[in-house]
């Protein structure tokens, strides 16, 4: 017989979190050896570094509100329910340009942390 595990919730009250950038916040719903699911949380007018990941590929899924992800020349504006893929060795940033909170799920494959590299 296979033993089970019993299912438990997982909310930003219960799960790791951790502040990044300019006072944005992460937690961890999923952390393992081969992917992240992280939910993240931009107050309007935050920014991160422009960087890549050499192995990562990201998933950028909005919650509420509208993220932008600079790739090269090109900012596309994601709205609530809808996401992008950004792929391995992709320059990026995530921003909120807008007057209100983002939140998103960053689902990354392989992680991220550990593969982050800011660019020049």
């Amino acid at each position: 017989m296979i033993e089970r595990h019993p299912l438990q919730l997982i909310s930003t009250t219960t799960a790791e979190h951790y502040i990044w950038g300019q006072e944005c916040d992460g937690w961890f719903l999923l952390k393992s050896a081969n992917v992240h699911v992280i939910q993240e949380s931009m107050p309007p007018g935050a920014t991160e570094v422009t960087h890549y990941h050499r192995e990562s590929r990201q998933l950028f899924y909005v919650l509420r509100g509208e993220l932008t992800i600079q790739t090269g020349s090109s900012p596309v504006r994601i709205p609530a329910g809808h996401a992008v893929v950004v792929e391995p060795a992709a320059e990026h940033q995530a921003r909120n340009e807008s007057q209100e909170p983002v939140e998103f799920l960053v689902i990354s494959c392989p992680p991220s942390h550990g593969d982050r590299f800011d660019s020049k």
